[in-house]
């Protein structure tokens, strides 16, 4: 288990803002353990990452090279890379009924509040992304410190499922 790397896939209703913050914070940090990617349920035509998640990622460090808003249809297709644990992180994409996803991956739910829907300055809404973006990053942390045994199919589950309540 130790050599094979976790395929992740976060999911959001439009794929701009924090499923694209959960893919890029985990390829950051997976130390080669986890491949993340994303997508939504139904992003609109020709969207592309809320500039100001783009903005947070690279005050941070993270790469944002080759993030996309994209369907969640991609990952359901025969040639789309398998999948070992989807995480839902809007409430939205958690009510709604997903693709078959080959493989039967393991399954969790971790709610954010949308960063891009608030009110206010500029500033305020920065400061929304940026909260997200370390909300994200420490539930994240727990999952790549996790030892390997834990990363089996039969515990990721309900191991992805109890970091919610951290």
């Amino acid at each position: 288990m130790t050599d094979k790397v976790l395929n992740v896939l976060f999911l959001c209703t439009h794929n701009s803002a924090r499923s694209i913050l959960a893919e890029a914070i985990l390829n950051h940090i997976g130390r080669g353990r986890f491949h993340a990617y994303s997508a939504g349920s139904s992003p609109r035509d020709n969207q592309q990452p809320n500039p100001q998640g783009l903005q947070v990622l690279r005050a941070a460090g993270i790469s944002t090279e080759g993030l996309r808003s994209k369907s969640w249809d991609e990952f359901a297709l025969p040639d789309a890379p398998h999948m070992d644990l989807v995480i839902t992180v809007c409430d939205n994409a958690a009510g709604e009924v997903c693709p078959y996803w080959p493989g039967q991956p393991a399954t969790a739910h971790w709610g954010y509040p949308d960063p891009s829907a608030g009110e206010g300055t500029d500033a305020q809404k920065q400061e929304a992304f940026r909260q997200t973006l370390h909300a994200l990053k420490r539930r994240l942390e727990l999952l790549v410190s996790l030892p390997a045994d834990k990363l089996e199919k039969t515990l990721i589950q309900s191991t992805a499922r109890g970091l919610a309540q951290e």
